[in-house]
């Protein structure tokens, strides 16, 4: 693919990209893929997949009460706990709305180690890190944006999202249609949504504008972006999955450069 190139564009020291298709296919990348690189909240999909694995496995459900006071396990995965951002400060009702909070996903990690009895970075290792063979990703701080990894790892991971095999593809669909919705809300550097759509733990790009995914997006999108310049999206129509680490924080230059970068490898298949 021509297109995975664009990253040479960019205002970065290192950049790595990979495109892989539905049915596991590597359509091209780009950079050095064995690079590890800090995911910021791209870590938070990895957390997600882990309890979606609790869940199946009978640890929680999604109505177990967990963080604050009348939320549950469902609340923390789609952020509408009423968390604060970062401070485990309660600032509304459970399902009032649209909170991004990594306070919450931290939460989430306890709940699922409490009700396991594994501490959560063995259970995600377990369950998670060991069957797909990420053997250069690891959790090295916060459930919620602590994990580095490799292009070469999360193409592994983008694999399991469009074809799961830990998962029921059941469980998958449901995690990646909205959850709670019709909620409003911030969209960490790309301003307020009237429809802050999420599913359990995917952001979903629906009809979201501004945002970091293209124009060529389809509403089904899902997947995350990190503050360290790294993305994650798996787009159900065009049957394909784009991965992108950097070594340069989220700013201006990504809010530009992402979506443009996404629809001309939307263009490049179609």
């Amino acid at each position: 693919m021509d297109s995975v190139r664009l990253v040479e564009q960019w205002p970065v020291d290192n950049a790595a990209t990979a495109v892989v298709s539905a049915d596991g296919t590597l359509l091209g990348s780009h950079g050095d893929t064995a690079r590890t690189f800090p995911l910021a909240s791209v870590t938070k999909l990895l957390t997600a997949y882990t309890a979606l694995i609790a869940l199946e496995e009978g640890v929680v459900e999604l109505d177990t009460p967990a963080g604050p006071e009348g939320a549950t396990i469902r609340h923390l995965l789609a952020h509408t706990a009423g968390l604060s951002f970062n401070e485990h400060k309660v600032l509304s009702p459970p399902g009032r709305r649209r909170m991004y909070s990594n306070a919450g996903f931290e939460q989430l990690a306890d709940a699922l180690a409490e009700h396991s009895g594994i501490a959560f970075a063995d259970y995600q290792q377990e369950a998670v890190f060991g069957p797909l063979k990420l053997a250069n990703t690891r959790l090295d701080g916060s459930p919620a944006a602590g994990a580095v990894s490799t292009v070469d790892d999360l193409v592994a991971f983008a694999r399991e999202l469009q074809r799961p095999t830990l998962l029921a593809p059941s469980t998958v669909a449901e995690a990646t249609q909205v959850v709670f919705p019709g909620l409003s809300g911030v969209l960490p550097g790309f301003g307020h949504q009237q429809n802050n759509d999420w599913g359990l733990g995917f952001e979903i790009r629906d009809h979201k504008d501004p945002h970091w995914t293209g124009r060529r997006s389809s509403p089904r999108t899902f997947g995350h972006f990190g503050q360290s310049g790294t993305f994650l999206w798996a787009d159900p129509d065009a049957g394909a999955a784009c991965v992108v680490l950097t070594d340069r924080t989220f700013g201006p230059w990504a809010a530009e450069a992402w979506p443009a970068y996404t629809d001309a490898v939307l263009s490049e298949l179609s």
